[in-house]
Order: structure tokens, then sequence, then C-alpha cells
């Protein structure tokens, strides 16, 4: 076994794959460590360790011994092969160093019960069957499930009168759409459990759902003796997603039949409009992981509902499941097909992996037939789980219909069909545009004129702003948020209240287009794209200058900021406040997150962790929607590129998409080839 003769042996292998950058130096400090603890240890016990702690910073909360041993290249952080540096030898690759070792040599070389257990304990790392954790995420795990089978194993009051009524005046038929109502179905599910999922792609009515569920929550509450309103919070992962939160309840609020319910606005007036992050809600304390709430000092709650759950990581929902008193309803809302949390775990994903076949049982089939009608038999299982009956995935997009090209490619996307994908691409839908730039030196000036065109004014023509006011009828670049900037400005002398509409206004044009990328260095990450957009704006005559602080520059926020009351993703934009005579400040205008247009200006000296945002990463861009969305492919293959974050990207448009293709179509291909298969044991051995 090359490199794993001895103790010795195996770190310096842990050494040299860590100086090509293979793994991380915390994966190697890790392996060092549990040697000094255990000098006895074995190597392949050490080199287990070095790999499980590696996976934590590629997402996965363990390393399964198996498959690694099926494909134990995977295991490692290898550069694409022509990234690879071949100024030095490298050392040995997994495949080699474990050729000819069985799961069954790795499991003996774990029985050292100093730092391996099977459970629980205080040994640094826990085996579970062939899945090897470090024992802080087997608990995050181990506590997650506890809590959501505490919640399944509920048997909650149910006013079914209450309940057929409420969902009769709140879900009344939608001519022109086929088979189930599957917002009215997945309120009827979620009413009679204490955990819920309610999950779909975009603008298929999640939240317009979970409002008509508090709704039905509040009516069954306040008809039971003694009548008492639930205590209702919202929270989301981050400030962008819990202010799109409270915008988009406030606005379904806005369209409940308030006359039509027994208990009139009564119930309505019981819902809560405000939006909080989860940090926010739990009461994060500085320099540490624990929080004010916990489970000796529960949150004040009686519903959570947690928007935009594909971003929620295995600690952070540990952690709201520990600061729920045992009888709180927890109710998960998101889109099973985005993007992952950046930390470690996937917890919606694996939540609801058997979403699309429903799983529902035949009882349960019996009884959503008495209040919302049949099921498609196909969705019905007699061995579905508990975990089943709670998970309900809406299928009708209210925004994107069949002909919408955007639909068609996010829909072709996320089932890895790349001939379908093609076809969608081809077809010539007026809301998707492929700008393919070609990537070789000969048409290289011609790509680069090709995106400046795109991100100033768009593929097909000039965008001029005659009002600016007014949000366009066509796709635009950042031309349009610009001009309406210095169009729309103030006069000397304008009421705050002026002074904010322009800055709303501003805000409201700059969302009309966003370029994406999936990567943050290299020319076609936001590193460099935003330099080239800065020089290129400037160039322009659209912005005072291409770097600093000036009138236009969008910044996005990279820390939270409670002081300010700034959360990592917000935007903002740097406007120069009118004055008489010469130039006015400079004042950074941010949504306030009111869900009435309010505004949050900010001095530009007092925001210390922003970075300016032309381009912005698609991870970044989750829980956002822009008019126009334009996503940038990279000129070669990267392991970061994969079917969740291409189908991600695009759905983060709501009206037009256009993919920029910066090299040949394989990239596009292999990224949705490629799944992001994050290893979990979350379900594993409970029946699920």
């Amino acid at each position: 076994m090359n490199g794993l003769s001895d103790t010795v042996s195996t770190l310096a292998l842990i050494e040299r794959w860590t100086r090509h950058g293979w793994l991380r130096a915390l994966d190697g400090a890790f392996a060092n460590f549990l040697v000094r603890e255990e000098p006895t240890a074995a190597p392949l016990l050490i080199l287990g360790a070095a790999l499980t702690s590696h996976q934590l910073g590629r997402g996965h909360p363990c390393l399964d011994l198996g498959q690694t041993l099926d494909d134990p290249d995977f295991a490692l952080s290898l550069p694409p092969e022509s990234g690879r540096d071949a100024t030095e030898m490298a050392p040995p690759l997994p495949s080699t160093v474990l050729k000819g070792v069985t799961l069954a040599d790795w499991q003996a070389a774990l029985v050292a019960p100093e730092l391996v257990s099977a459970g629980p304990g205080n040994t640094p790392l826990v085996i579970a069957g062939s899945r090897l954790y470090l024992r802080r995420y087997w608990q995050y795990e181990h506590s997650i499930w506890a809590g959501i089978e505490a919640r399944l194993g509920q048997t909650l009051p149910l006013r079914e009168d209450v309940l057929s009524a409420a969902l009769t005046v709140l879900f009344p038929p939608v001519p022109g759409i086929p088979g189930p109502d599957w917002q009215k179905l997945g309120c009827a599910l979620a009413a009679r459990s204490a955990f819920a999922i309610v999950t779909g792609g975009p603008g298929t009515g999640k939240t317009t759902t979970v409002v008509r569920l508090l709704a039905v929550l509040q009516a069954m509450a306040l008809a039971m003796p003694p009548p008492r309103p639930l205590r209702i919070r919202l929270a989301a992962p981050t400030g962008k997603a819990a202010a799109r939160l409270k915008e988009a309840i406030a606005k379904a609020l806005a369209g409940l039949p308030r006359n039509q319910f027994a208990l009139g606005g009564a119930i309505v007036d019981a819902i809560p409009t405000k939006a909080t992050t989860l940090h926010r809600l739990l009461g994060s304390r500085p320099d540490t992981r624990h929080f004010t709430h916990h489970a000796g000092n529960p949150l004040p709650v009686d519903v959570l509902v947690v928007d935009e759950a594909s971003m929620i990581d295995l600690e952070m929902l540990a952690a709201v499941l520990a600061a729920l008193p045992a009888t709180a309803r927890l109710i998960l809302l998101g889109d099973k097909d985005q993007l992952a949390s950046v930390e470690a775990g996937a917890v919606l994903g694996e939540l609801c992996r058997r979403a699309e076949q429903g799983h529902y049982t035949p009882d349960t089939a019996a009884w959503l037939d008495g209040l919302v009608g049949k099921l498609p038999p196909k969705l019905v299982d007699s061995a579905g789980t508990s975990l089943d009956q709670t998970v309900a995935m809406l299928r009708h997009s209210f925004r994107f219909n069949e002909t919408s090209g955007i639909g068609r490619l996010a829909k072709a996307v996320n089932s890895g069909d790349v001939q379908a994908l093609e076809r969608v691409l081809a077809h010539g839908h007026a809301d998707l545009a492929r700008v393919q730039l070609g990537g070789t030196e000969a048409t290289e000036g011609k790509s680069e004129a090709m995106l400046r065109r795109l991100v100033i004014n768009d593929i097909a023509f000039d965008c001029s702003v005659a009002d600016a006011a007014a949000m366009p009828e066509r796709p635009v670049g950042y031309r349009y948020y610009l001009t309406a900037m210095k169009g729309a400005r103030p006069q000397p002398g304008a009421s705050q209240v002026d002074i904010d509409r322009w800055a709303a206004k501003v805000l409201a044009a700059h969302e009309q287009f966003q370029l994406l990328s999936p990567l943050r260095r290299g020319p076609w990450g936001v590193e460099g794209l935003n330099q080239r957009i800065s020089d290129w704006l400037h160039s322009e005559g659209l912005i005072a200058a291409a770097e600093g602080w000036y009138a236009g520059r969008p910044v996005l926020v990279t820390r939270n900021d409670y002081g300010l009351g700034l959360m990592n993703g917000d935007i903002g934009i740097t406007l120069e406040l009118p004055t008489v005579g010469s130039a006015g400040p400079l004042r950074v205008a941010f949504p306030a997150g009111d869900g009435n247009g309010g505004i949050k200006w900010v001095q530009p000296s007092r925001l210390q962790a922003v970075e300016t945002v032309y381009a912005l990463t698609v991870h970044k861009a989750q829980g956002s929607e822009f008019t126009h969305a334009a996503m940038v492919l990279p000129d070669r293959i990267n392991p970061i590129l994969t079917r969740e974050l291409v189908y991600t990207g695009i759905t983060r448009s709501s009206r037009w998409f256009s993919l920029v293709e910066a090299g040949k179509p394989a990239v596009l291909e292999q990224a949705v080839r490629r799944r992001v298969l994050r290893l979990s044991g979350l379900l594993t051995g409970s029946g699920k």
C-alpha cells in the first residue's frame, strides 16, 4: 500500500497532498492531532480521518468508505487534468494508495476506542456502517432526525370542519389547470403535521401556499377553546431571502379573502409579515457557534416557517430544531433542485428525495380525497413512510408555462437530458438567448465585444430610457439602471421622500439585469468580470471611475453587520445625493426590507465588508430574482459546474435568461450531466 506502510509515511503523504492543494491544511492538522493523541493509530485510520475532514470543505458531512474504494480519487479536490501542476512530481493518487484495500480492511483499522466509536461518546470520530464522521457532524444528523421523528409522531388537534371550510374558501377552482390543486394538497398535508415541507420550482406558489396554510392554522386555533392565536415566526437563511419572504408574505396576505372566514379579519391580522434571518432569530452570539435560544431556552413560538430551506446546512438546522419547543410546528419551504448549502449537508434535497413520486399511503390518499380530490394513482404507495406524508411538491408553475423557454430549459437541465437541452436552446424562444463567445485567440476580440454589448445594452438592441420610472418591455443591460439613476435624480432641495423614491427606482431598475458566474476567480469568475465591466462602463461614460467609490457602483455585503442592519448577500447602489453647486455626498442605498419599499442609507466609510457586484456568483444569487439574468459559463470544465448550479442560475430570471458560453458547448453538457451528490446518513437506519 503505497504511502500507508506506517504512520510516518502516511503523514508524509498527507503533507504532499496538502502542498498540491488536494487537501486543506486543516485536514492535515487534524491527522497530526490524532497521531499525537494516539501514536499507534493505524495508517488507514489516519488517512480516513484526513479525508473525512476534507469532505466537510466540499459539503459532505461524512466519508463513505465503500464509495471511496469504488472511486478513490473522488475523495480529493483534484483539479482538472489541464490545471494540474506539472513542475513538481505529483504524489500518488488515492487510487494508487488504496489499491488492494477492502472495506473490511478499512473498518478493521478503525477499531480504536480512543479515537473512534460507533455512536454516543466523546471520541473525535464516529463510524456508522461504512460512513466515517467527525463527531460533531454525526451528532448534527442524529439530532436533526430525532427532532423530525419526534414531530412526525405527534398527533395534533385537527378541526377538520374548519380545515375543509377554509380550504374551500382559500383555494377556489382555477380553470385551465389540469390535475389536483397542488397548493391545496400541500396546505392540507401540512395542516395535520408538526413537521412539513413544501417544495417546488420557481413560480409554483410556495409562499402563496404557506400564507394560506398559516390562515388555516390560525382559523383552527381560534376555533378551539380557549381561542388563542398561534405565535408564528418567519425566517430565512440570509438577509436577502428574509427580505424577499417578507415582501412575498405581505403581497400574499393582501390577496386573502378577509371577510369570508367565520372569524373574518382576525385570522389575517394574526399572520405576521416580519421575517428575519435564522441567525437573528436564534440570537447569534459573537465569536461563538452558540445561540441565545437552545433546548434550555427555547423560542417563544408555536409555528416556525423557514424559506429557502435548500440553503440550510446541517449545523443550522440542528440549532433550529434544538431551539424549538417540543410542541412547535416547523414548516420548510424551498426548491429541492437548487444548489445545496455552502456548508456541509444537503438537508432539503435529502428530505425531499422521494417527493417526485409522492409515496402517499392509501390512508393519506383517502383523507386527501375528501378534502382536495383524487391523487394520481402513481403517487400512492402502501409502503410510504411517515416522512413522505408530510412532503408536498408543487408541480404547476404560474410563472413559466409549457411554452416558456426558461421553464423548458430548467426542466431539461433538471432531468440531465442534454438532447432536450439543445432542442430548447435551438428553438428560438423569445425569453431565451444563447451567446457563444468562441473561446479562441482568433475570436477573442469579437467575444469581448459580444460580452460588452450584452452587459451594457443587452444582446439585440441599445436601451435608451425615456421614462426612468418605467420598467422595460425588453431585456436590458446595465445602461438601463445607470441611465435611470441620472435621469430621475431629484433637484437640489428635494425632500427626503423624493430622494427615497429616486433610490427605490434605481434599485428596481438595477434588478432588471444581473450577470451571474459560477466562479469567483479567473477571467470568467466574478473578480475578473467585475473589473472588465467597470472598465467598459467607465469608457462609455456611464460611471465616473472604474474603482473606489463612485455614483452607480453596486455593492454586495459579504458579511452580516447587525449594527447596520445589513446581511450577507444584500445589494445596494451608491448614489450621489442632490446638492447645489459642488458634487453631493455619496451614500449607499439598500432596500430596507420592510415590504413597503423603504430605503436604508449608509455612508460608504461604514461599509467594511462589501465588494463591487456587476457580476454575482450563482451561490450568492440564491434567494434573489432578476427580470433578466445572464449566466457566464467558463471556457473549460470545473468541478464546481453541476446540474444544480446551472438550474439555480437559470431560475434566478423571472422573464428573460441569457446563457453565455465562453468555451465549447461541451462545458455545458458536462455540467448538466454532473450532479451534486452529497454523502449523507440523515435518513439511513431510520426506515426512510
